[in-house]
């Protein structure tokens, strides 16, 4: 292999990627924006949910309910009257309407058990499942309060002392913005070789290079070291600037180390994206056999749900995806400060899977360029 050839051909893929509008405005999205957005809309968080009242008690207990009800959590309460409060949530103005009947307090103090009805907008599955709970406690704490004239927790027989570890704060932002990035290093490198094969045909460029001194080794190996390279620079950037800069997460590992094992893993995606172009006639084909080989990595791998959650077969099945490797480094590394002394082995299986992967691509590569 001439390594001339390999630095001259990979800089022709970094032109080319240049030139395409397209793909440059993916790469600065998906580590720039799109970390930030992941960051701070987490699904599983209840964030300014709308809610309305109404309020046919207009009591001093009432009031405290309606109070108690604050931002970050909810919006100002609204007050409505009775027949709006179906036509609103109809309309999607509101994701909770409290409902206080007449002579609420007044039940309450005479012993009796009036009843408080919550409607909620279910087509807003998280933020309803979250924030009915919230509600639910927050008027079982204000009701409690008022009856008992202070506020009191349950006695226990122990005193639990919680120690949140690696996120003290409990801020789930530290994990939105993180968990995004490590799917956009998936998915950007499988994409960027891909396209960059797929272009070629394209373009008729594929039929220049077979008249070329150059054998499929260097040309694949050009757009693996090229592409991953971009991948791995866009990575490095969102991690300082957007991750610790706008975003304000601390990353207690090492930063050099965890590019390390970016590189790895970018050598093994780098090749698995070369090998589906290469099954791919089109564009459009190559991107239906992405949605097939990307979700599944991305669901099962760990990234999202902890793999021990996960039935025993899909565990040992895909511990031969460089997916479930590369989020046990990151999370590692990134969140519990892990050191090459614990993540080694995981670097070790990467760097074989990778090694297996470009050789089955390059078998493929050969065949699609005869």
């Amino acid at each position: 292999m001439d390594l001339s050839n390999v630095w001259a051909l990979g800089v022709k893929e970094l032109r080319g990627l240049i030139r395409d509008p397209v793909l440059m405005v993916l790469i600065v999205y998906a580590f720039s924006i799109s970390l930030y957005v992941s960051a701070k809309a987490m699904p599983e968080t209840l964030n300014h949910a709308t809610v309305a009242i109404v309020d046919e008690d207009r009591s001093p207990l009432s009031m405290r309910i309606r109070g108690a009800l604050y931002r970050p959590y909810f919006t100002p309460p609204k007050l409505i009257a009775r027949p709006e409060m179906d036509a609103r949530m109809d309309a999607g103005i509101d994701t909770f309407a409290l409902n206080i009947p007449p002579d609420f307090q007044r039940d309450l103090l005479g012993g009796h058990q009036p009843d408080l009805q919550l409607n909620v907008d279910a087509t807003r599955i998280t933020q309803a499942f979250i924030g009915a709970g919230y509600v639910a406690r927050i008027a079982d704490a204000e009701i409690g309060e008022y009856l008992g004239r202070h506020r009191e927790g349950p006695a226990i027989p122990v005193n639990l002392a919680l120690r949140a570890r690696f996120n003290a704060e409990l801020n789930n932002q530290w994990f939105g913005g993180i968990s995004e990035l490590i799917s956009a290093i998936t998915l950007l490198s499988v994409v960027l070789t891909g396209a960059a094969l797929i272009r070629e045909r394209e373009h008729g460029t594929v039929e220049h290079l077979l008249v070329m001194p150059v054998t499929a080794l260097e040309i694949m190996t050009s757009k693996v070291w090229s592409m991953a390279l971009v991948v791995l620079v866009a990575s490095g950037f969102a991690l300082v600037v957007v991750i610790q800069g706008f975003l304000n997460v601390p990353i207690p590992g090492s930063l050099p180390l965890f590019l390390g094992a970016t590189a790895l893993h970018l050598f093994a995606n780098t090749s698995m994206g070369i090998f589906l172009a290469t099954i791919a006639g089109s564009m459009p084909q190559f991107g239906m056999l992405l949605i097939l080989v990307f979700l599944p990595l991305q669901v099962l791998s760990g990234g999202l749900t902890p793999r021990e959650s996960m039935p025993e077969a899909i565990q040992y099945i895909m511990l031969a995806a460089p997916d479930t490797h590369f989020n046990i480094i990151a999370q590692a590394v990134l969140f519990r400060g892990a050191g090459i002394d614990v993540i080694w082995p995981q670097l070790l299986t990467l760097a074989l899977i990778g090694a297996v992967l470009f050789s089955v691509a390059l078998r493929q590569f050969r065949g699609f360029l005869q």
